[in-house]
Order: C-alpha cells, then structure tokens, then sequence
C-alpha cells in the first residue's frame, strides 16, 4: 500500500510529493524547495528515502534537491534532455528571475528517456515522454493507484506553459492527447501547481483541449 504526501515547496508553491509504502521505503517526486520540510517528514516517519524523481527541471521542482542531498545521499533521475540544466541556472531558470538564488545540482545525477517502466526500489513507474513545456518532461503513471504525476503538462483547466525556452505548445498538445488522455477517465492527475484532477474531468471541461 502506497501513501503520497503532496507538499507545496519553494517560491512557487510547487506541488511536490513524497511516496511511500509500508517497507518505509520513499520517493521524493519535484522538490522545489523547502528541504527541511522533507527531511523533517522523513526523519518522523522513519523512512528510507530511495531517491529523487524529476518530472523536469526548471527552478521551482529542483530548488530543495542541495538541501535533501546534504542528509541523504540519493541518485536524482532527470530525463537525459535537461541533464545540463541541473548545473546551469540559464537553462533551469534560476538564473533569470530576480530573488531567485542561481541552483547548481550537486549530486549523482541519473538520466532517463523513453517510454517504458521505471522501477526503483518497489515502486514501479510507467514513465511517459510528455514533452512541450520543456523538451525533458516526463509524467510518471501507477496504474494501481490510479495516478499520474504530470509536472507541469496538465493542470485543472489548464495545461503547461510554452512560452519558457524549449517548449512548443503543438508538442505540448500532442503529449497530452497521445500519453494522457488515453488513460481512464479516473485517473488522478498530481501536477506541479494547483489542486489535483482526473482524466475524465479535463478531457469533458478543460478549454485548452477543445478538439481532442
């Protein structure tokens, strides 16, 4: 049985989550921020913390990644696309925003690409190409739990942004139609920012997907 904490990190608020199950064992999904708050829930509830999961890696989902490294030494998985932009703030966005401290990763840095199943420790992934907001983005899907963890590709009644470089929003759109909207209309989808919502919902009501 898996529990996920949803964590509002960083300047942004980003969504952030931590999985884990009854071994104790724990994922930290896009921590954007805020480490001590991670580590704080790790240390109460005893947990093994495995590794960190990015679903990419602009600013606002890596901002606690030094911090939770300090304490626990854990590999960070990032798609091979913005490997580099955990070591360079121009390209994670740190770099461009005033008040934003300029985030270099320092950590062992694990890349990953294609569609397949991703397993780390117990938990086993069906990681999913969703480019469009940035060329690496990945959305992680349990089909057990009947969730998806999107970043920032869709949203309640929005999708992603592509205005930032990299993103291209009919590749956004193609992501979303092709990965997401083919799953059950239960599934939750926990995204990067604002509340969670399902399949279903989004494919009946969200504007931006008018036509598919």
């Amino acid at each position: 049985m898996m529990e996920v904490i949803q964590m509002p990190l960083g300047p942004l608020q980003t969504n952030g989550y931590l999985l884990h199950n009854e071994r104790k064992e724990a994922i930290m999904i896009d921590p954007g921020g805020n480490p001590e708050k991670v580590l704080s829930f790790l240390e109460n509830e005893q947990l093994n913390l495995m590794a960190i999961v990015l679903t990419h890696a602009h600013f606002d989902h890596i901002g606690g990644i030094n911090g939770i490294l300090e304490q626990r030494k854990v590999p960070v998985y990032v798609h091979k696309k913005e490997e580099e932009w955990l070591i360079d703030p121009a390209k994670n966005g740190s770099g461009r925003f005033a008040g934003i401290t300029p985030i270099i990763v320092n950590g062992n840095i694990d890349t990953i690409e294609g569609d397949k199943e991703f397993q780390i420790g117990s938990f086993v992934f069906h990681m999913l190409e969703t480019p469009g907001h940035s060329p690496g983005s990945v959305s992680f899907y349990l089909p057990e739990e009947s969730v998806i963890f999107s970043g920032d590709v869709l949203f309640q009644g929005s999708v992603g942004r592509t205005d930032l470089p990299g993103g291209n929003t009919d590749t956004l759109l193609k992501s979303i139609h092709d990965k997401l909207l083919v799953l059950p209309d239960e599934t939750i989808v926990a995204n990067g920012h604002g509340p969670a919502t399902t399949i279903g919902d989004e494919k009946e009501s969200n504007p931006f997907l008018n036509g598919f």
